[in-house]
């Protein structure tokens, strides 16, 4: 063997290795959506936790990246530990599709349907119909065609590897060389550091099939190489799990147990039986396929062993990480930066806290109003923490979606993050504004302010008018319905118009002698961030519609339906006003009546300029 047979060598590991990993991130790409769904579907079922993990890695092509999402769901609080044992299993059986797949290489006959059961004889076209999707077609055909140049590539870089082992078969240290791997010991070592390396069981495996073609490969080497090649896999988890919380931890270990017993028990199983029946294939030169079976039935073997048995390795990995002898609660990570080696996962994680912070503003604004009908010291703390946690999650998610962005993603990722970086600011003002009306009530109860009953009438007509907007921008947000996105703006101007016919009919009751204009003050105050809490509402559900068509100019979206080419928003706007409507005011028809006494409200105020903040 020549040293330019070692040169051909390393370039056909790099294509396969690089076509492994092209088809793996564009398949992940490609099947986003899907993948979120799948991954949604978290179980306390160990049975369909197993077939998550499958499906998972099946799709992405890597057992290694489902055992760290695994370990970053637990950290972030998603998953408990006993969930992700199944996953764990499920990711093992999972990786086996892709030595099955490159097991068809070996495929050899005269028939013409057997022949084109070979990668090898329509892996070139697939190459060629994948650059031409890659080259002229839209975003989603492109990631159709990296799927398919990346299967070309990975065949053709283990044709390459093939040819340049072969003539290994002619060198004696080679062949002595597979003869030590015979050993359990030194074959379980090899393959793991091999694996280790390349932080890729598949990868390993396939580079092992690649091997057969040397004919030094035997079932009796193969075998403890293929154990090791699945406990070297581990090492990428238990990577990841560094600097996580102690249940992220026992995942990785949950991992590593679980290959670990499951090669001592398949080894001693097949070598003891060996020792008994002294099978005829033992000895035998491996092929592909051979390679493929036994990869395949360690980990089917070994999953119905232990899969009985998972409350076993969790007790295993609880001892190998213990409880600490504080008290102190888990800490879980809202957002796992392990997450971002699978965008799409990783996007979706992002969304959900994006929801969840929109809730949270939800909320705090429903508490705030409550406290300026009735002053409550408890409730004002708790606003007062939710709206620390909404500044956390802005910074938190800010951050992360930086970092994500930077990451090869779909159009429909590109979307949701571009939504989210659009929206995030707004809620955090909402939450603000939560706070300046708890400040509000804390005055009108310190003040010991009252109000009449007809100014009583009129802030519960603006403030079911603000409750409205706020729920149907929230639930449009976290269920990204555009259609819903439609109805914030009619309700927006509704809104505008109510907070000026507050103010009108206030002035008039001041004329009227029916109240003072001290009180006019803290209605001024309430006014103020009701509307600004309709014109951040209206900042998010146009950028939900913008975002969705590709495009972001607010001006050009509010001009055109403010100009009355709009039908529907005429129609909703007017539906909207009838809906919110003021009573008759009885101070206003009896200009002498004295102001009513009532209980302490929400609002007060005098009039105040209106401040466009549709890009606040």
């Amino acid at each position: 063997m020549s040293i330019f047979n070692v040169f051909t060598l390393m370039g056909g590991i790099a294509m396969f290795l690089y076509g492994m990993d092209l088809m793996g991130k564009a398949l992940e790409q490609t099947a986003g959506t899907k993948l979120q769904g799948i991954l949604s579907k978290m179980t306390a079922s160990p049975i369909r936790g197993l077939f998550l993990g499958l499906v998972v890695t099946a799709v992405i092509q890597s057992s290694g990246a489902t055992t760290v999402m695994a370990v970053g769901f637990v950290n972030s609080g998603l998953m408990e530990l006993h969930q992700a044992i199944g996953v764990i299993m499920g990711a093992n059986v999972g990786t086996t599709v892709t030595s099955w797949l490159l097991s068809l290489s070996g495929l050899e006959g005269d028939s013409f349907f057997i022949q084109m059961l070979n990668p090898n004889a329509w892996s070139p076209i697939l190459g060629f119909i994948g650059i031409g999707l890659y080259t002229f077609c839209s975003d989603r055909k492109k990631g159709v065609g990296k799927i398919l140049l990346g299967f070309a590539i990975l065949m053709a870089g283990m044709n390459i590897m093939s040819g340049a082992m072969t003539p290994l078969a002619d060198e004696p240290w080679f062949m002595q060389l597979f003869l030590k791997f015979s050993n359990p010991a030194l074959g379980v070592i090899a393959g793991a550091v091999l694996t280790a390396l390349l932080q890729s069981s598949s990868a390993a495996v396939g580079i092992l099939q690649a091997l057969t073609s040397t004919g030094a490969v035997t079932f009796a080497a193969a075998l403890p190489i293929i154990m090791g090649q699945n406990i070297g896999t581990c090492v990428t988890a238990l990577i990841s799990s560094m600097g996580a919380n102690k249940n992220a931890r026992r995942t990785a270990f949950v991992h590593l147990y679980f290959n670990v017993i499951g090669t001592v028990i398949f080894l001693g199983g097949v070598y003891g039986l060996n020792m008994v029946f002294h099978f005829a294939f033992f000895n035998e030169t491996a092929n592909t396929f051979g390679i493929a079976i036994v990869h395949t039935a360690f980990n089917l073997i070994t999953t119905a062993i232990l899969l009985p048995f998972s409350r076993v390795l969790e007790k295993l990995a609880i001892m190998t990480v213990p409880d600490e002898k504080t008290d102190a609660p888990e800490h879980h990570s809202i957002l796992d930066e392990r997450l971002l080696s699978t965008p799409s996962v990783a996007v979706s994680r992002a969304g959900l806290t994006g929801g969840d912070m929109a809730e949270i503003c939800r909320t705090a604004l429903l508490q705030a109003m409550a406290c300026t009908r009735k002053w409550d010291p408890a409730l004002n703390e708790e606003i007062m923490r939710e709206e620390e946690a909404v500044d956390h999650y802005e910074d938190l998610l800010g951050t992360y979606l930086v970092k994500l962005s930077s990451k090869n993603l779909s159009r429909e990722d590109n979307r949701t993050i571009n939504t989210l970086l659009h929206t995030i600011g707004d809620f955090e003002r909402i939450s603000d504004h939560s706070v300046n009306l708890v400040k509000t009530a804390q005055e009108i109860h310190e003040k010991n302010i009252q109000f009449s009953g007809e100014a009583l009438d009129d802030l519960t007509v603006l403030e079911s008018a603000v409750q409205d907007i706020l729920n149907r921008t929230v639930d449009a947000f976290q269920k990204n319905d555009i259609y819903a996105a439609t109805k914030v703006e009619p309700l927006e101007q509704v809104v505008d118009g109510l907070v000026r016919e507050v103010k009108t009919r206030h002035i008039a009751r001041l004329q009227a002698g029916a109240c003072t204009i001290e009180y006019g003050f803290v209605l001024d105050d309430l006014l103020t961030n009701y509307e600004r809490i309709a014109d951040h509402c209206s900042n998010i559900a146009v950028a939900l519609i913008e975002v969705s068509e590709d495009k972001f100019d607010t001006h050009e979206y509010l001009n055109y339906v403010k100009s009355g080419a709009s039908l529907n928003f005429e129609e909703r706007y007017e539906k909207y006003r009838g809906r919110y409507t003021f009573h008759a005011d009885e101070a206003l028809l009896n200009p002498g009546a004295k102001p009513a006494e009532t209980a302490p409200i929400a609002a007060a105020a005098a009039p105040a300029e209106k401040t466009d903040t549709h890009l606040a």
